[in-house]
């Protein structure tokens, strides 16, 4: 389904859109074809299933400087770039405490310029229109920059994903693929795969946001990233993994699968993340991470370079992160275990049969522009209050956990975009992250409907 012209679905964007612009429209499924803005239609199924930094894994590609970048795309520059962090202000996480611990600690940069993350890296920052490094990008990138093990504790929302996917790229970049590329050009061939980085994460919605991101880092590349989860077609994903992986996030279950199929090896993972760690503890993913990290062929602690990410720092992570780092720095941003202070939240009791018209008051006060998370209690009402919204010429989507995951990845691509503004949700389906994400730091607004 690759139209190189970038045209299908929709016609070709002007001239204004030239430089960042927006993705081409994605064509709706017919059944959903009468929703008109407020469609929740499908699209093609996405997680690793498109490119990152270049669009076909080439052979003379594996003999150039992985330092240099690449030529441009202009139709994969506006895909990647077009909805970056635009009005997103930063200057509100400067008051926020931040302490590392450990030997001989790296010292925080103010700007991104104050550390050499290379040319490829730099370009891509630029796109991405950021301008100044959150609080744990500060102190992380170069920590990591200096191949130090790193544990920290952070709220959701703080700029992790830059935080760790930055420096990570940078030095793939800078070191190029090493050993892994003997491997792959051994009795494997390209049936199995070697990543350089895997980053483990416990959802797929979050994979799938990181994956995002290390597209739109890993643009002008020869790093391909990739992208693993329970609940997608395992054939599509194995297809995707086969055209080449270096950079690879994943959902503990899958990834399982994947190794166990013979179709990944850790070999030489130099680079380990795991995001959201005790959110994995809490799920039960204890048992598929220590069978990853521990029990198969990725290099072990002080040889691979692993960096955890927690909201919380209980005795579990404690133990985890004494087992899976060497001589680690303790980076902790902001209270640890707290709710954001850049948080307002009003309690309003309103009577059962006055709810929608209440909500109706608060959606008109905002704007219908505004990005609004509404989460309700069941997917049944989910369902009710999105075709309510509708009616009422509101546009809307839905997300919860009877939804197949081609349409529930649609509807947050919708919402992010901007031609769905209203997310009805219940809460199992948006992770904390996602709400930080796309709230917190814009002063948005995040209704509980029950």
């Amino acid at each position: 389904y690759e139209n190189k012209d970038g045209n299908w679905g929709g016609p070709p964007r002007d001239a204004g859109f030239n430089s960042f612009g927006g993705r081409s429209d994605r064509s709706k499924s017919a059944f959903f074809n009468d929703r008109g803005t407020g469609s929740r239609g499908g699209r093609f199924e996405r997680g690793g299933f498109s490119s990152g930094g270049n669009s076909r894994w080439v052979e003379e590609a594996r003999e150039d400087d992985w330092s240099k970048p690449t030529a441009p795309n202009e139709r994969l520059e506006r895909e990647l770039f077009s909805g970056s962090n635009t009005g997103i202000n930063f200057e509100k996480y400067d008051d926020i405490p931040v302490e590392a611990t450990g030997t001989s600690c790296p010292k925080h940069i103010e700007i991104f310029h104050d550390v050499d993350m290379g040319e490829i890296i730099m370009g891509n920052i630029t796109l991405s229109r950021y301008t100044r490094p959150t609080p744990v990008q500060k102190h992380a990138i170069p920590i990591i920059k200096s191949k130090r093990d790193l544990m920290a504790c952070a709220q959701t929302g703080s700029g992790k994903t830059a935080a760790f996917l930055l420096p990570v790229l940078s030095q793939i970049y800078t070191e190029g693929p090493g050993d892994a590329l003997q491997a792959e050009n051994g009795r494997y061939g390209r049936r199995k795969q070697y990543p350089i980085s895997l980053v483990l994460a416990p959802t797929r919605e979050l994979a799938l946001q990181i994956y995002d991101e290390a597209r739109k880092f890993a643009y002008r590349s020869h790093v391909r990233p990739c992208v693993v989860y329970g609940g997608a077609d395992i054939g599509q994903q194995i297809r995707d993994l086969e055209r080449g992986c270096h950079l690879l996030v994943a959902t503990p279950g899958r990834l399982v699968d994947m190794m166990e199929r013979g179709k990944i090896g850790l070999d030489y993972c130099n680079y380990l993340v795991l995001d959201e760690a005790d959110r994995m503890l809490d799920m039960g993913f204890e048992p598929q991470i220590r069978r990853i990290v521990e029990q198969d062929t990725m290099p072990p602690k002080g040889i691979r370079q692993t960096m955890m990410f927690s909201a919380t720092f209980p005795k579990e992570i404690q133990i985890l992160a004494r087992d899976f780092l060497e001589d680690y720095i303790f980076l902790a941003v902001g209270r640890v275990g707290s709710t954001s202070e850049n948080i307002t939240q009003k309690v309003v009791w309103v009577e059962e049969n006055d709810k929608r018209s209440f909500l109706l008051d608060l959606l008109n006060a905002t704007g219908k522009d505004s990005l609004t998370l509404v989460f309700v209690e069941t997917k049944k009402g989910a369902d009710a209050l999105e075709d309510f919204l509708y009616r009422e010429g509101y546009a809307c989507t839905s997300i919860h956990g009877d939804r197949s995951q081609r349409d529930r990845e649609e509807a947050l691509h919708q919402f992010r975009s901007g031609r769905c503004p209203i997310l009805v949700a219940t809460a199992v389906r948006v992770s904390v992250g996602f709400v930080n994400q796309y709230f917190v730091q814009i002063n948005q607004n995040v209704f509980t409907f029950s």
